[in-house]
Parts: C-alpha cells; sequence; structure tokens
C-alpha cells in the first residue's frame, strides 16, 4: 500500500440508496472495519424503523457504533465525535483503511472536519422554548426559525423539535442566527477521508423509500413503534417513522394517513441529505446500480493502492 496517511472511505448518499451494501463490500474488499454514521442507527431499541443491518450484514464485516445506545442516555453528535476518534485510533492501529458509512451528514462531518462552537447559553432559556413546545407545539417554532434564520431553516429536519429548540436556543442566548456559528474551517485530522456517494433520479430513490417503508410495516414496525409509545417525548424518538405513529397510536390520525406521512417525511428527508452532500464537492457519485468493481477500482486509483 502507498498511503502516506490512514484512509476513511465514507459511503454517503440519501436513504434507502444502497450504502449498506456497498460499505460491507468496500470494507471486504480492503478487509477493512465499518463504522456507522447513521445518527438513528445507534440505539438499540430501534431497529425495524432504523433500517439497522440484518444480521448476515453484520457478520460479512465488522460494524461500530450500530445500536450500542440506548435511548435512554443523552446522546449527542459531540459525543458521537470523541468516541469515532477514539474507535478510529484503534481500528487504523489495525489496518491503515476503515469504512464510514451514513446518511447524517452533520455526524460525518464531526468526524471529518470536527463541530463547531456554539456559545454558552443559560439553561432557562431551553426550558422556555420547551415549555413553549409543550404549550403550543412546534408550528410557532418553526415560524421563528423561519424569519431569524433561514438559512438554517432551509436545510434542517424542521420536524426535528430537537434540532429546532437547540437552533432557537443559541439565536435567543446570542442574538445571533444559529447559522452563523457554523464553521467554515475544518479541523486538521491525521486521517485522510475519501467520500464515495451513491446517488439516482429522482423518482428512484422516492420509490425505493416506499417500497422500504411497506417492508418496515409488514417486518413489524407499528407493534415496534407500540413498544415505545410511553417513551415517545424523547429526543431520540423525534425521529420519521416514529413520529407518525405514536400520532396513530394516541389517535390523531389513522394507520393509512401514518404511513402516507412516513413516506413524504422520509421523502422530505432525503431531499435534505441530497442537498447537504451535494454542497461537498470532494465527494466522488455513483450511479446506485454501478457495479462495485468499478468503485473499488476508484478507490485503488485514487490512492494508489
Amino acid at each position: 500500500m502507498a498511503l502516506q496517511k490512514p484512509l476513511l472511505i465514507c459511503i454517503v448518499g440519501p436513504t434507502a440508496i444502497g450504502k449498506t451494501s456497498l460499505a460491507i463490500k468496500v470494507a471486504k474488499a480492503f478487509t477493512a472495519e465499518i463504522i456507522s454514521a447513521d445518527s438513528r442507527q445507534f440505539f438499540k431499541e430501534m431497529s425495524i424503523g432504523t433500517a439497522v443491518p440484518s444480521a448476515e450484514e453484520l457478520a460479512a464485516a465488522p460494524h461500530h457504533f450500530i445500536q450500542d445506545k440506548s435511548i435512554f442516555e443523552p446522546y449527542s453528535v459531540g459525543d458521537f465525535e470523541k468516541e469515532a476518534l477514539r474507535k478510529l485510533d484503534e481500528l487504523f492501529k489495525k489496518n491503515p483503511i476503515v469504512v464510514m458509512v451514513g446518511g447524517s451528514g452533520l455526524y460525518v462531518d464531526a468526524v471529518i472536519k470536527g463541530l463547531d462552537e456554539f456559545p454558552v447559553v443559560p439553561i432557562e432559556i431551553r426550558t422556555q422554548l420547551n415549555t413553549e413546545f409543550e404549550l403550543n407545539g412546534i408550528e410557532p417554532l418553526q415560524k421563528e426559525l423561519a424569519e431569524v434564520d433561514p438559512e438554517y431553516f432551509k436545510k434542517v429536519d424542521i420536524h426535528n423539535a430537537h434540532r429546532i429548540i437547540r437552533a432557537l436556543e443559541i439565536y435567543r442566548g446570542s442574538g445571533k442566527p444559529y447559522s452563523s456559528f457554523l464553521k467554515k474551517d475544518t479541523s486538521t485530522r491525521y486521517f485522510e477521508a475519501l467520500y464515495v456517494g451513491l446517488t439516482a433520479e429522482r423518482e428512484v430513490i422516492y420509490d425505493r423509500i416506499n417500497l422500504r417503508v411497506d417492508k418496515m410495516i409488514s417486518e413489524g414496525l407499528i407493534e415496534e413503534a407500540k413498544g415505545l409509545f410511553l417513551h415517545k417525548n424523547l429526543n431520540a424518538l423525534q425521529t420519521v417513522g416514529y413520529r407518525e405513529l405514536f400520532q396513530y397510536l394516541d389517535g390523531s390520525i389513522s394507520k393509512e394517513k401514518a404511513i402516507e406521512e412516513i413516506k413524504k417525511n422520509t421523502r422530505r428527508f432525503a431531499k435534505r441529505q441530497i442537498t447537504w452532500f451535494g454542497k461537498n464537492e470532494t465527494i466522488r457519485w455513483f450511479d446506485y446500480l454501478t457495479n462495485v468493481s468499478e468503485i473499488i477500482a476508484y478507490i485503488k486509483g485514487e490512492k494508489a493502492l
């Protein structure tokens, strides 16, 4: 191998595009291990709704950060950055190549570029925002964020109350928009990152999402949501697939409407992922049907392996 630095191969792209399958094939080609940067797959109580790799897939290559946390433990992107960097230190001692896979752009960026630095804000501001959310719902908070920070509003999951509250907390505490604190420079890492992205026509992505949601329902997602219903206010559960089913379970909407909303919100999520990763000009994009040998040849060619 001609590597000057350890290499982190990052496989990214929208949900349901086939990242897990590709990551396993790439990992096997380089006898490498896999770090998951999917923020939904960290939690052991959430299996079906987060499309956790199957037992066969997990056995095909060593995986890390898959269902190793509990929804009852506070776990932030900052925690993930620290733990992932420690794990990389360990893995690079065994092999100069590691694969990282996931559609959570913020978590991928945290490992490769480092996190942004935000001002310390009095706890009372978050308490007030949480109270407003409990009393009035998310809509007034969405409206406020759209007015005070339209840049961040365009790319955040506007249905994720935790993210909305965090952005408003920073704004109210500092008087400056959350987006103004987002990092312009990257942290220096001792390893190199090589990005490989999977893509497809928008209609293909949406069809794959719809099929995946139907599969999740048939595999028991509603039953999984029932088991988590009592804890529906936990941050980890403020996510597509569970949020809509909690509305069905509390009688707010029908089952059919909940399933329709999961599909719609997952499509919106994929659109945001495409926008996020689309800003990274270093990603080499491949159609999702590309033969893996072509992708492996690209990686070898780029790094003279």
